[in-house]
């Protein structure tokens, strides 16, 4: 779309386009005041209206119980007269303090009650002038393009067929049509497989899903929550605000403060009361694409924005999301408004890096949780409670399993009972090997890095391997065990008849995970895995995938855990050729079908090198922990001209690796396993008594 060459008209503060005219700090000051009383005004008028509607209702819906209950207390002063004659207390009409309470904390918050920066930052202010000039565009452009609408079919799952009109429907409409108790319900849409906001105009003909937020694609719920938390941030620190995230948990917001002071948990109340303040005032999510260069201006007060546009977005255009005085740049789609956001708890903080790395600018990291029912977030309060009970830290002191230290970060010193344990999971599974046609290998820690160039690590993952010089060559410690046995693989001739070729490795892999990072057994430097590689063709793929799947179950039923299984298929940047994917792909899904488990499609998240299935197991809470891993790789082979003499006599034929772990990380199974029991090891309480591992 064309925009505006001029911004003077649209902007009330006199900025031009590019912000050059001059203007004084009292002004900057009276502009911000403006805009935020502005918005108050705007929030208390939609809250007195929205009061107002309630109470007519109640009064409406009391009526005629009032009615049907005269009779009755017309006799209530004559009861309080025998009940004194009998010498008992009268009754007398009840208050609700609590009410009262709550009503009064309202009344101040509706009121603008929170701590916040008075005024707020005047990026605010400029920011909101440039997004409402081209707001204006926009939606002239949507009006325009409704007025040429075109009559469309909407199928819903159930394959019934809805009419609706092109660039004028919207989900939320549809879903109203059906069930005003659906669309109030629904968290986010899915159009034609893509995720869609509510509230976002049908384009053409599609299928149409209303999700829920029990649905695992209804994380928007999350995401949304995080820009609620981003406002109260700006609105309470000024910073710059960077990446905010759903995560497995909730989400989090980072934000630079520079040399301002770090976050305090002193400070989460405020937040959650400007948190609160904002749900309440049910700002509707508003989406509008731009090109990256006018999105550069909106951002110009703030580094990190602008690197992302710079760096990540490799289009033309993008999208911004406004809640309120918070614009952010941001994919979507989102919740309707912030009122469909009822209970929040902002629950932890911690210092990070700008994208992870030490070498630059420190960040104030602040995590939330966010639920459409307060009942929900009291359980989630409950289970976090149960949750640190059960602490693999803890158990592992009181019962003496192992400990760190600060000379070896990140690396476990397993005492007696807790190497008894680590010990029993490595001989379970090498049983598990010997039954299943594997054969074990042991390969060497340390290799040239020329190995890691060869195998595309050194490129891509550098920074967290361990490397040194010796003499004129540099060397690492491995981070994984796939190169090695792609050396294992190729140091002589293979014949078809070797395949498929299992090799397994309890290889000790070092990994320079940030300090930061570290917790527990859950993130370490140094660890071991259950790890194999099969060498196969492609017309094995399916049988050993059916292999590697009822290895998993055999050994998650020994522990208990269910789980849950997921096919990642072709991304959009891939290596390799689509009839070889095509292939591998119907293999995978054929072995999945076969294998009798419930699994789930994850479209285009697959590696670029092949695709694979994700597992996740649920522990005794119910959390989920992803342990297993069956991946396909077309490339490693290729990277090593790893081949093979053929039926044919081809003596380049190709082979295919499955990488293949159960347990994953021992480290890290001991650490769920300890939390899934309890600390309960079967035979007793102690990990030396551990029968049932």
């Amino acid at each position: 779309m064309k925009e505006v060459s001029s911004l003077h008209d649209g902007l009330s503060n006199g900025l031009d386009a590019a912000g050059i005219t001059a203007v004084t700090p009292e002004l900057e000051s009276l502009q911000a005041e403006n805009e935020k009383l502005k918005y108050r005004l705007l929030h208390l008028r939609r809250g007195l209206q929205a009061e107002l509607e309630l109470e007519k209702e109640k009064e409406e819906a009391q009526a005629p119980r009032n009615k049907r209950q005269g009779a009755k207390e017309a006799t209530a002063p004559e009861r309080n007269k025998h009940q004194q004659i009998n010498g008992v207390k009268p009754s007398l009409p009840k208050t609700n303090d609590k009410n009262k309470k709550e009503k009064k904390q309202n009344k101040e918050q509706s009121e603008g009650g929170a701590k916040e920066l008075n005024p707020w930052p005047g990026y605010i202010s400029e920011r909101l002038a440039l997004y409402e000039s081209l707001k204006k565009e926009s939606d002239a452009l949507l009006a325009k393009r409704s007025q040429n609408s075109q009559d469309i079919t909407v199928e819903l799952p159930d394959r019934q067929k809805v009419a609706a009109k092109s660039w004028v429907t919207t989900p939320y409409q549809v879903a109203c049509e059906i069930s005003q108790g659906l669309a109030d319900n629904a968290v986010i849409s899915r159009v034609n497989g893509e995720l869609w906001d509510l509230d976002r105009p049908l384009e053409q003909d599609c299928s149409l899903e209303l999700l829920r937020f029990d649905n695992e694609d209804a994380q928007v719920y999350w995401h949304s929550s995080a820009h609620v938390l981003g406002e109260a941030m700006e609105r309470f620190y000024g910073g710059c605000l960077c990446y905010g995230p759903p995560i497995e948990n909730g989400f989090y917001y980072d934000m630079f403060l520079g040399d301002q002071k770090a976050v305090s948990s002193t400070e989460f109340g405020d937040l959650e009361v400007l948190c609160k303040a904002v749900m309440k005032e049910k700002q509707p999510f508003e989406r509008l694409e731009l090109s990256k260069e006018t999105l550069l201006k909106m951002f110009k007060y703030n580094k990190f924005k602008c690197r992302i546009l710079n760096e990540k977005v490799s289009t033309p255009t993008t999208t911004v999301y406004r809640c309120g005085p918070l614009i952010d740049l941001c994919r979507g789609p989102h919740v309707r408004h912030t009122g469909k956001i009822k209970a929040m708890k902002i629950y932890k903080n911690s210092s990070t890096y700008w994208e992870g790395r030490s070498d630059m600018e420190t960040l104030q990291r602040i995590y939330g949780i966010s639920f459409p029912d307060s009942k929900m977030l009291k359980e989630w309060e409950r289970f976090q409670e149960e949750a640190k009970t059960r602490d693999h830290r803890k158990i592992g002191k009181d019962q003496e399993l192992f400990f760190f230290h600060d000379l070896s970060p990140g690396s476990c010193f397993f005492l007696p009972r807790g190497a008894y344990i680590y010990n029993t999971l490595t001989e379970f599974i090498r049983d598990e090997y010997w039954r299943r046609g594997f054969q074990e290998v042991a390969s060497p820690n340390v290799y040239n890095s020329k190995l890691w160039e060869t195998s595309g690590h050194w490129q891509h993952y550098s920074e967290n391997m361990f490397s040194f010089p010796v003499e004129e060559d540099v060397f690492a410690l491995k981070p994984m065990n796939c190169p090695g046995h792609c050396l294992m693989f190729s140091h002589r001739p293979r014949s078809w008849r070797e395949l498929p070729l299992r090799l397994a490795d309890f290889g000790v892999l070092h990994r320079n995970e940030l300090s930061g990072t570290l917790t527990g057994l859950t993130r370490v430097r140094r660890f071991q895995q259950d790890d194999a590689h099969i060498f196969c063709t492609m017309d094995q793929i399916e049988s050993e995938m059916k292999g590697c799947l009822d290895f998993l179950r055999g050994v998650y039923n020994v522990f208990g855990f269910s789980f849950q299984l997921h096919l990642s298929t072709r991304p959009e940047k891939y290596l390799g050729d689509v009839e070889v994917w095509n292939q591998a792909e119907k293999q995978l899904e054929n072995s999945l079908n076969e294998f009798g488990e419930p699994w789930k499609l994850n479209p285009g998240d697959g590696a670029f090198y092949g695709p694979k299935i994700d597992i996740k197991i649920k522990d005794a809470i119910g959390r989920y922990h992803q342990c297993a891993t069956i991946q396909l790789d077309f490339q490693l082979p290729i990277r090593f001209n790893l081949t093979f003499v053929g039926k044919d006599g081809d003596d380049k034929a190709r082979p295919v690796i499955i990488h293949r772990a159960i347990l994953g990380s021992v480290e890290r199974m001991i650490a769920i396993l300890t939390e899934n029991y309890a600390g309960k090891w079967g035979g007793g309480s102690k990990g030396r008594d551990a029968g049932l591992v």
